[in-house]
């Protein structure tokens, strides 16, 4: 073969991988400007947190907050007493994070949550029925047996602060029935089932004209705290981490202390 046809065939060759390349680098130019022009889609994240009964309406708006500003997260919410959660924690509930009413309960998890933090306080009042028909209007009234007093269970974080603050006081009550959290406990004022109960006092708040709402003096109350923490189960854990993370932020903070909680 002569030199003069090497060199054509060479060119040649040389001609069609230019060629060959130039629509590849117009594509990789393509697809890096698509990329760089997309935004990702959030992944989608499903959590689950087992609260205590009395967050029941406060973390309804939080968590509908949060899934706001956080897409593709979805919050889901399971409500009981928190001696409750503590056993649905124990038997390996499917969850990612947990909220009690008590520190108590949060302690006897240590090993089945992460670290807990305090996210807000409550305290006690004095749930009369309507209108308050036997005129109560400090503890010692409840000593009275003519009056039908409703308290929570004593191995309830509310049940044991009503425990704790009539004990301090040395009032003998003796209630007509032990719920097993504090709705319940409302409940039953409410319906006009007992005419009076020991509850939180952003639960009384919550129940408006239904039931009369009686202060509990601080120097006579309990703080009822309530710690928050992931759980070692979690599938989600960096997630549910972050949900936990977020109830201490100013925005969750906001939602907790409109609905009456105090600042932890």
């Amino acid at each position: 073969m002569s030199p003069i046809t090497i060199r054509r065939r060479t060119a040649a060759g040389a001609a069609l991988t230019a060629a060959l390349l130039v629509p590849l680098a117009a594509c990789g130019k393509s697809d890096d400007k698509a990329a760089a022009g997309t935004t990702p889609t959030p992944k989608a994240v499903n959590l689950t947190v087992l609260a205590a009964s009395s967050l029941t309406d406060v973390f309804k708006a939080a968590g509908g907050e949060y899934e706001k500003t956080h897409p593709g997260t979805k919050v889901t919410f399971s409500f009981a007493g928190s001696q409750e959660l503590a056993a649905q924690v124990k038997q390996g509930a499917p969850a990612d994070a947990l909220v009690t009413a008590d520190t108590k309960t949060m302690d006897g998890l240590k090993a089945e949550t992460g670290e807990a933090t305090i996210i807000a306080k409550n305290r006690l009042v004095i749930a009369a029925a309507k209108a308050n028909p036997f005129k109560i209007d400090e503890l010692k009234d409840l000593a009275d047996t003519k009056i039908k007093v409703v308290l929570a269970a004593p191995e309830v974080p509310v049940g044991r602060y009503s425990k704790q603050i009539l004990d301090a006081q040395k009032i003998e009550v003796k209630p007509v029935s032990q719920e097993p959290n504090v709705r319940a406990v409302l409940s039953k004022v409410e319906l006009g089932e007992a005419d009076a109960g020991l509850v939180y006092k952003t639960d009384s708040a919550k129940s408006g004209d239904k039931v009369a709402t009686v202060d509990i003096p601080d120097e006579q109350n309990a703080v009822a705290s309530y710690p928050a923490a992931t759980l070692k189960q979690s599938r989600n854990a960096e997630d549910a981490a972050a949900f936990v993370t977020w109830l201490s932020t100013p925005e969750a903070q906001k939602i907790l202390q409109d609905a009456g909680f105090q600042k932890a």
